[in-house]
């Protein structure tokens, strides 16, 4: 993702059917892309929080935030991009690591503080959470080997408090 170009906004919703293929519809219909969307429960059970990284311009900002802001189901638009804010993003990988290499990957797992979370004969799992540069810097690392799986969250990002 080119976060130079990206906006990530958080939208607040109505925990109700249908609001999330709304949505996706309202930023497909106009042709717009998401890079990341990231969709779970906010304290109060019955609103929904959306993370939702978008590439584009001011411009493209502007539209997907009137847009959003038209919808009924949305209570809330932030972007957060102009924000003090914190991302994360989890990983899932499963590296092949046949005994002569277990080690190699367990190293590179302990150095950016992934867990291991799964072994198997000839694999690891491994689980990490990180911003977006270092989400690079673990994949980067990951590239020699065999990278038999791999789930990532997407982004989920709030407002850093005062």
């Amino acid at each position: 993702m080119d976060k130079k170009n990206r906006h990530i906004i958080n939208a607040t919703v109505e925990n109700q059917p249908s609001v999330l293929s709304r949505i996706v519809g309202l930023f497909s219909g106009r042709g717009y892309n998401i890079d990341s969307l990231n969709v779970g429960p906010c304290a109060d059970p019955r609103f929904s929080r959306m993370t939702i990284a978008v590439p584009g311009d001011e411009r493209v900002l502007e539209q997907v935030t009137k847009q959003l802001n038209k919808q009924v189901d949305v209570v809330k638009v932030v972007d957060l991009t102009a924000e003090r804010h914190i991302v994360r993003e989890l990983i899932l990988a499963e590296i092949g690591a046949p005994k002569a290499k277990r080690l190699e990957v367990m190293n590179i797992a302990s150095m950016m503080h992934a867990e291991v979370v799964g072994v198997r004969e000839n694999s690891l799992l491994l689980q990490f959470v990180g911003d977006e540069d270092q989400v690079e810097d673990f994949l980067r690392l990951l590239r020699p080997y065999t990278i038999i799986n791999l789930a990532r969250s997407g982004l989920l990002a709030v407002i850093r408090g005062e």
